[in-house]
């Protein structure tokens, strides 16, 4: 017996089962649009070194530092995953866009380029820890007309979570707790 993949293969069957998708997902936030709010709790720890484990869900990964920055390279800094969100989430709210819409995107492609002062992560200077500048770089590789890619592309980017997060001032609360070890 052969294996049969889940889901298909070619990509017009692909854009077919992502505008399927998308269009049940859209019907039912319509018909009940106070379900559509959500929280996602992400968790990590670390113990000793620098190494993070973080959990979501039934997902994890290992963040860590290099050597020359005193972790044990036990997996990508934490701004790899960051800069990992905004490339997926950028990619996927394109290309899912576009298959809802009925455009065929063969590929898309991001690129993030960030730029930083690494003395102000160490408190020194004057400057700021976060990224001084972020540029977004979408290709996409299709037969559609350049002005129809363009106003998608904006639609999709003035909907995408973490593009906006990047992007647009937001409230951010903090806590901390301050537990003593058992002995």
């Amino acid at each position: 017996m052969t294996y049969q993949p889940e889901f298909p293969t070619t990509a017009a069957a692909a854009d077919a089962r992502i505008q399927s998708a998308q269009r049940a997902v859209i019907e039912r936030i319509a018909a009940a649009p106070e379900k559509a709010r959500s929280t996602i709790r992400t968790t990590g720890e670390i113990g000793e070194g620098l190494s993070c484990r973080v959990r979501q869900g039934k997902f994890e990964a290992v963040t860590d530092l290099s050597l020359g920055m005193g972790g044990d390279c036990t997996g990508p800094s934490p701004g790899f995953f960051a800069r990992v969100g905004i490339v997926g989430c950028v990619g996927i709210a394109v290309k899912m866009l576009a298959a809802r819409e009925g455009l065929a995107f063969e590929a898309v492609h991001v690129t993030v380029e960030t730029d930083f002062d690494d003395a102000a992560l160490f408190g020194i200077g004057d400057g700021n820890a976060a990224p001084t500048e972020t540029r977004v770089v979408i290709d996409i590789v299709t037969e559609a007309d350049a002005a129809a890619v363009d106003a998608l592309v904006a639609r999709a980017l003035a909907m995408d979570p973490w593009l906006l997060a990047l992007r647009d001032p937001q409230r951010v609360v903090t806590s901390v707790a301050v537990a003593t070890p058992p002995r």
